[in-house]
C-alpha cells in the first residue's frame, strides 16, 4: 500500500512539474496556454484515478485470496 502512495505522489509531482515547465517553455498565448494546462491537468487526474482504480481492484483480489485461502 505504501508503494501505491508513492506512485500517486510521484504522478502528481511529475504532472505539476510538467505543467510548470510547459508554462515556461510554451510559445502559446496566455488563454491558449491556460486551456492547454487545464486539459493536461484533467488528463493527469483521469490517469491517476485510473491507476488508483486498477490498484484497488488488484488489492481487493489479493485480500479475497488471502481471506478465503484458509
Amino acid at each position: 500500500m505504501r508503494r501505491f502512495g508513492f506512485l500517486v505522489l510521484g504522478a502528481a509531482v511529475g504532472g505539476l512539474l510538467g505543467a510548470v515547465l510547459a508554462m515556461l517553455l510554451a510559445p502559446s498565448s496566455g488563454p491558449q496556454l491556460r486551456t492547454n494546462l487545464r486539459n493536461r491537468g484533467i488528463a493527469l487526474v483521469d490517469e491517476v484515478k485510473k491507476a488508483a482504480a486498477e490498484k484497488r481492484l488488484m488489492l481487493e483480489q489479493e485480500i479475497n485470496e488471502l481471506r478465503y485461502r484458509h
